[in-house]
């Protein structure tokens, strides 16, 4: 099986990650997939990024939540480009052939009304793949399945499961998205974040569903290597 490649907030080791230069980059260069980040301003703008916080990857101080959209536009990414809105990402992915990763991002800071708004967004855009959409917060989950029951939702994992395939059943999950590889039978498992070749090839070798890392085409490469040679033997 073909193991599916996601670029990992774009490619960061070339862009800002979550920076609409970096995602435009990776659908020239024929990414599979983009995986992002997605929480809420003040005002209850979707908007791409990753950390709570705006200190670490913005001209910024302080809790994005703390802040309106009007306001996060005075700070910038470190290429000089403003913190792009869900709308600015799914205007760039529109009619583009590439498997998205939406990340809620709510294990931290809950955002009241997020799933309804995100998936909203999502179902108005011009997209030819499924949205598989995650998160660490089940609760999130959960709620944007009852709005959407038929979109297909993964859980982010940093511990290995005790009883993956049961936890799926039980949930209505399509699969997890976890930091290492354990068997989760016949579902699907993408495994964060995979950057070293050794890790990358490991995954390979193992079949998982696919894989998030900073390099997709350093992954890409690999994996022209690795699977073929797998096929064959």
């Amino acid at each position: 099986m073909k193991t599916l490649i996601f670029g990992h907030r774009g490619i960061p080791t070339q862009f800002p990650e979550n920076s609409l230069a970096g995602f435009r980059y990776a659908i020239e260069n024929g990414v599979e997939g983009l995986e992002f980040d997605v929480q809420l301003t003040r005002d209850q703008v979707p908007v791409i990024m990753h950390d709570e916080r705006l200190d670490r990857t913005t001209t910024g101080m302080g809790r994005l939540t703390d802040f309106t959209y009007a306001q996060l536009k005075q700070f910038q990414l470190e290429n000089g480009e403003l913190i792009p809105t869900l709308d600015d990402f799914m205007a760039l992915v529109g009619g583009q052939d590439v498997c998205l990763n939406l990340e809620f991002k709510t294990d931290k800071v809950q955002y009241p009304g997020i799933e309804a708004l995100v998936l909203d967004k999502v179902m108005r855009a011009d997209l030819i793949q499924e949205v598989i959409f995650s998160s660490f917060h089940l609760a999130t989950l959960q709620t944007a399945r009852l709005i959407a029951p038929s979109q297909n939702y993964c859980f982010l994992a940093d511990h290995v499961m005790l009883d993956p395939e049961l936890f799926i059943r039980q949930h209505q999950l399509s699969g997890l998205h976890l930091n290492h590889y354990q068997p989760v039978g016949q579902f699907a498992e993408r495994i964060w974040t995979v950057n070293s070749r050794y890790q990358i090839t490991s995954m390979f070798k193992r079949g998982v569903t696919g894989i998030f890392t900073d390099d997709f085409e350093k992954a890409m490469q690999i994996r022209d290597q690795v699977q073929p040679l797998l096929m064959t033997s």
